[in-house]
Protein backbone atom coordinates (compact mmCIF):
# COMPACT_ATOMS: atom_id res chain seq x y z
CA UNK A 1 0.00 0.00 0.00
CA UNK A 2 2.84 2.36 0.81
CA UNK A 3 4.29 1.87 -2.65
CA UNK A 4 0.99 2.99 -4.20
CA UNK A 5 0.43 5.83 -1.73
CA UNK A 6 3.94 7.29 -1.88
CA UNK A 7 3.56 9.08 -5.26
CA UNK A 8 0.29 10.67 -4.14
CA UNK A 9 1.81 11.81 -0.87
CA UNK A 10 4.90 13.15 -2.67
CA UNK A 11 2.68 15.26 -4.94
CA UNK A 12 1.28 16.91 -1.83
CA UNK A 13 4.68 17.56 -0.27
CA UNK A 14 4.65 14.59 2.11
CA UNK A 15 2.29 12.94 4.52
CA UNK A 16 1.82 10.21 7.07
CA UNK A 17 1.19 6.47 6.97
CA UNK A 18 -0.15 4.84 10.14
CA UNK A 19 -0.75 1.16 10.88
CA UNK A 20 -2.08 -0.82 13.85
CA UNK A 21 0.03 -3.37 15.68
CA UNK A 22 -0.05 -5.20 19.00
CA UNK A 23 2.46 -5.83 21.76
CA UNK A 24 2.43 -9.57 21.01
CA UNK A 25 5.11 -8.65 18.47
CA UNK A 26 7.47 -8.20 21.45
CA UNK A 27 6.01 -10.48 24.13
CA UNK A 28 4.42 -13.90 24.21
CA UNK A 29 0.65 -13.61 24.30
CA UNK A 30 -1.04 -17.01 24.49
CA UNK A 31 -3.31 -17.84 21.53
CA UNK A 32 -1.98 -14.95 19.40
CA UNK A 33 0.38 -17.34 17.58
CA UNK A 34 1.19 -16.50 13.94
CA UNK A 35 -0.37 -13.02 14.22
CA UNK A 36 2.49 -12.10 16.57
CA UNK A 37 4.95 -12.90 13.79
CA UNK A 38 2.91 -10.80 11.36
CA UNK A 39 2.88 -7.85 13.78
CA UNK A 40 6.65 -8.13 14.31
CA UNK A 41 7.11 -8.00 10.53
CA UNK A 42 4.79 -4.99 10.35
CA UNK A 43 6.82 -3.12 12.96
CA UNK A 44 10.07 -3.91 11.17
CA UNK A 45 8.51 -2.74 7.89
CA UNK A 46 7.43 0.46 9.64
CA UNK A 47 11.05 1.27 10.50
CA UNK A 48 12.37 0.47 7.02
CA UNK A 49 9.59 2.40 5.28
CA UNK A 50 10.23 5.37 7.56
CA UNK A 51 13.83 5.32 6.38
CA UNK A 52 12.99 4.86 2.71
CA UNK A 53 10.17 7.41 2.53
CA UNK A 54 11.61 9.98 4.92
CA UNK A 55 13.49 11.82 2.18
CA UNK A 56 10.09 12.53 0.60
CA UNK A 57 8.72 13.95 3.88
CA UNK A 58 6.54 10.87 4.36
CA UNK A 59 6.34 9.68 7.97
CA UNK A 60 5.55 6.06 8.83
CA UNK A 61 4.44 5.00 12.32
CA UNK A 62 2.44 2.29 14.06
CA UNK A 63 0.00 2.35 16.95
CA UNK A 64 0.04 -0.54 19.40
CA UNK A 65 -3.40 -0.46 20.94
CA UNK A 66 -4.51 -2.20 24.09
CA UNK A 67 -7.46 -4.59 24.01
CA UNK A 68 -10.50 -2.93 22.49
CA UNK A 69 -13.98 -4.22 23.16
CA UNK A 70 -15.00 -5.02 19.59
CA UNK A 71 -17.29 -7.72 18.25
CA UNK A 72 -14.31 -9.55 16.72
CA UNK A 73 -12.30 -9.38 19.95
CA UNK A 74 -15.17 -10.75 22.02
CA UNK A 75 -15.01 -13.87 19.85
CA UNK A 76 -11.47 -14.62 21.11
CA UNK A 77 -11.40 -17.15 23.93
CA UNK A 78 -10.43 -15.49 27.23
CA UNK A 79 -10.63 -11.94 25.85
CA UNK A 80 -12.94 -10.59 28.56
CA UNK A 81 -10.71 -11.93 31.33
CA UNK A 82 -7.62 -10.46 29.69
CA UNK A 83 -9.32 -7.09 29.27
CA UNK A 84 -10.29 -7.08 32.96
CA UNK A 85 -6.71 -7.97 33.91
CA UNK A 86 -5.33 -5.11 31.82
CA UNK A 87 -7.65 -2.67 33.60
CA UNK A 88 -6.32 -3.84 36.98
CA UNK A 89 -2.62 -3.78 36.03
CA UNK A 90 -2.31 -0.75 33.73
CA UNK A 91 -1.01 2.38 35.49
CA UNK A 92 -4.14 4.30 34.47
CA UNK A 93 -6.24 1.47 36.00
CA UNK A 94 -8.59 1.29 33.04
CA UNK A 95 -8.94 0.02 29.50
CA UNK A 96 -8.66 2.23 26.48
CA UNK A 97 -11.44 3.46 24.25
CA UNK A 98 -11.56 3.34 20.47
CA UNK A 99 -11.60 7.14 20.33
CA UNK A 100 -8.19 7.23 22.03
CA UNK A 101 -6.67 5.16 19.23
CA UNK A 102 -8.37 7.46 16.72
CA UNK A 103 -7.00 10.53 18.50
CA UNK A 104 -3.48 9.08 18.32
CA UNK A 105 -3.86 8.35 14.60
CA UNK A 106 -5.08 11.91 14.08
CA UNK A 107 -2.08 13.27 15.98
CA UNK A 108 0.37 11.13 13.97
CA UNK A 109 -1.25 12.31 10.74
CA UNK A 110 -1.11 15.96 11.72
CA UNK A 111 1.72 18.50 11.55
CA UNK A 112 2.01 18.20 15.34
CA UNK A 113 3.90 14.92 14.75
CA UNK A 114 6.04 16.27 11.90
CA UNK A 115 9.28 15.01 13.48
CA UNK A 116 8.03 11.55 14.49
CA UNK A 117 8.68 8.61 12.17
CA UNK A 118 9.55 4.94 12.48
CA UNK A 119 7.94 4.67 15.88
CA UNK A 120 5.49 2.37 17.61
CA UNK A 121 3.29 4.39 19.96
CA UNK A 122 1.54 2.44 22.69
CA UNK A 123 -2.05 3.41 23.42
CA UNK A 124 -2.78 0.96 26.22
CA UNK A 125 -3.21 2.97 29.44
CA UNK A 126 0.43 2.19 30.21
CA UNK A 127 0.05 -1.60 30.30
CA UNK A 128 3.17 -2.12 28.17
CA UNK A 129 5.50 -0.63 30.81
CA UNK A 130 4.59 -3.18 33.45
CA UNK A 131 6.97 -6.04 34.29
CA UNK A 132 6.44 -9.65 33.37
CA UNK A 133 5.19 -10.48 36.85
CA UNK A 134 2.24 -8.19 36.21
CA UNK A 135 1.20 -9.73 32.90
CA UNK A 136 -0.62 -13.03 32.47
Amino acid sequence: MSKRAAPLLQQNGGGSIVSLTYMASQRVMPKYNVMAVAKAALECSTRYLAYELGEHNIRVNAISAGPLNTLAARGVSGFTGFRNQVAEIAPLRRNIEQSEVGDTALFLSSPLARAITGEVLYVDAGYNIMGSGSAQ
